[in-house]
């Protein structure tokens, strides 16, 4: 069986302020996007083999198997649900580290599909509950709707949001940030305004005037490129571009179809309908 982990952008990104335990509360929305991984479960019935073989292709995957978030969601569900020996293959697509949530989808997929082919009758909470320990994002992938996200990042409300019209271009340029040193650069503050209220009932194209987030403030000035790529998509025509997450994928949002890649060469580019 197989099925297909899609990415997700943020459309705006409010850190609010820092929590006792360290971690920061965060008012942003997720929106999925079509930008997909590709995953497969088999089952093993090789009585000499492991409980769960792990492989992978596309992009490599840094750490052992048994790092991975898909292996864990095995592990943690095996704990309270009796599940054959099986193989798991994860074809790598959607960029690491790059602010779209990709290994958060493959884990909250994989939850999903195991509990499709197996038939274990996990109802949505559950699998909510088991998405939130693999991550704070994980979670919204269960559901995978347009969600208004509160927290630490795993307080989700499905919102009413449809951007089904638009086109949309990711930009990855293959830099890598570190969450943890990004999260160290920002100052949290109350927003002047509802992000969910009141800003996403604007026309697009007042959402730059508007919607922002945080994070570029302290990353656009350590990774200029990054601002730039947001500037050209303006150039380009997007009636809205940000960075997506702690990035460093930059996204423009475009009434019409676009073919940019060759706009941006030395970067990973992929385009499609929202």
């Amino acid at each position: 069986m197989v099925s297909f982990p899609n990415a997700k952008i943020n459309i705006g990104l409010n850190i609010v302020e820092k929590r006792a335990d360290g971690f920061h509360n965060i008012e942003s929305v997720f929106y999925a996007v079509g930008l997909c991984d590709a995953l497969e479960i088999i089952e093993n019935k090789d009585a000499t083999e492991e409980n769960i073989i792990f492989t992978s292709s596309g992009i490599e995957i840094p750490g052992t198997p048994q790092d991975n978030l898909c292996v864990k969601a095995y592990h943690m569900i095996a704990k309270d649900y009796a599940l054959p020996r099986i193989k798991i293959h994860l074809h790598k697509h959607i960029p690491i580290g790059a602010g779209l949530g990709g290994g958060s989808a493959d884990a909250a997929f994989f939850i999903r599909l195991l509990n499709d082919k197996f038939e274990l009758g996990l109802a949505w909470g559950e699998m909510h509950h088991y998405a939130k320990q693999l991550g704070s994002d994980c979670s919204f992938f269960i559901s995978n709707r347009p969600s208004f996200v509160e927290g630490k990042g795993d307080q989700f409300e499905s919102i009413q949001l449809d951007l089904s019209t638009y086109y949309i271009v990711l930009i990855y340029p293959n830099i890598h940030i570190n969450t943890a040193k990004a999260y160290s650069g920002v100052k949290p503050k109350k927003a002047n305004r509802s992000l969910e209220a009141d800003l996403l009932a604007l026309p697009i194209t007042e959402w730059k005037n508007y919607i922002h987030n945080d994070f570029e403030d302290s990353i656009f000035p350590q990774f200029p490129e990054l601002k730039n790529i947001k500037e050209k998509l303006y150039d380009l025509g997007a009636s809205y571009a940000a960075m997506s997450g702690s990035g460093s994928t930059v996204y423009g949002i475009f009434e019409k179809a676009t073919s940019l890649k060759s706009s941006f060469p030395d970067a990973f580019v992929w385009e499609g309908k929202l």
